[in-house]
């Protein structure tokens, strides 16, 4: 229907570098070629998250360190404002809720390194105006071939500018290819959920299957470890041959 809002050509799928996001420490290089970088990056912000999120205190060690297993998925939030806002520490400093994250980057990336905080709340700004500040660290089948299930995560863009980003973390050091992130169709014009739809529940699209001339299936590369999309402007899968440690969402 011409009511409809049309897609920008070139604004469907946007990719983003971590140099671009945290410029002078040679980010995107390290974190492309070195894998002992990724996994400590990767367990380090799985720990500070799983450490502060209501949802898991009280686990007992065993079920926490279950939970934490690598090839599990973890979910949580990357607004670290809400859980640093009432425990500064006596010199007025504000406490950082990803410690070990924050350590992490210092010793990989030196002394101007952000904090672990600021890595989390940096990506997260991208998702723009009114995210829902949902973070989930997504594994997914990796060891076989599977059909694309075609969805929406909410169908909605807040605040129309409001975006999904994904932060690839890939197989191999210096991976160049496809199977990183999620693969997408996209849509000539905007695709919104209806007014009932529930805000936690996808939209799903079933019986759709798509020739793959049309399927974009978004590149990882050095310089390209970030990618963000709005729900409203395409559908996505998980990609059908997977080849990836795990995908970071950020909404």
């Amino acid at each position: 229907p011409s009511d409809k809002t049309k897609i920008p050509e070139g604004s469907h799928i946007v990719s983003v570098s971590l140099d671009d996001l945290f410029p002078n420490l040679d980010f995107s290089e390290k974190f492309c070629s070195t894998k002992q970088f990724r996994d400590e990056l990767r367990n380090s912000m799985r720990e500070d998250i799983f450490d502060s999120t209501p949802t898991y205190a009280g686990m007992s060690e065993k079920v926490r360190k279950m939970l934490l297993l690598p090839d599990s998925s973890l979910q949580g939030s990357w607004n670290c404002g809400q859980y640093t806002e009432h425990t500064d520490d006596n010199d007025g400093d504000k406490q950082l809720r990803m410690s070990k994250l924050t350590q992490v980057l210092k010793e990989h990336l030196g002394e101007t390194a952000p904090t672990g905080d600021e890595f989390m709340e940096t990506i997260g700004k991208l998702c723009g105006s009114k995210p829902s500040t949902h973070w989930i660290d997504i594994v997914g089948i990796t060891d076989r071939k599977i059909s694309h299930s075609w969805h929406q995560d909410t169908g909605r863009s807040p605040g129309g500018d409001t975006r999904t980003v994904l932060l690839g973390f890939p197989k191999e050091d210096n991976y160049d290819g496809v199977g990183v992130f999620s693969h997408a169709v996209k849509l000539e014009c905007e695709q919104l959920a209806p007014e009932d739809h529930p805000n936690s529940e996808p939209i799903v699209y079933p019986e759709l299957t798509v020739d793959d001339e049309y399927i974009v299936k978004p590149r990882f590369a050095r310089g390209r470890e970030i990618i963000m999309f709005r729900d409203i402007d395409s559908i996505h899968s998980a990609p059908d041959v997977a080849y990836r440690v795990s995908v970071m969402r950020f909404m």
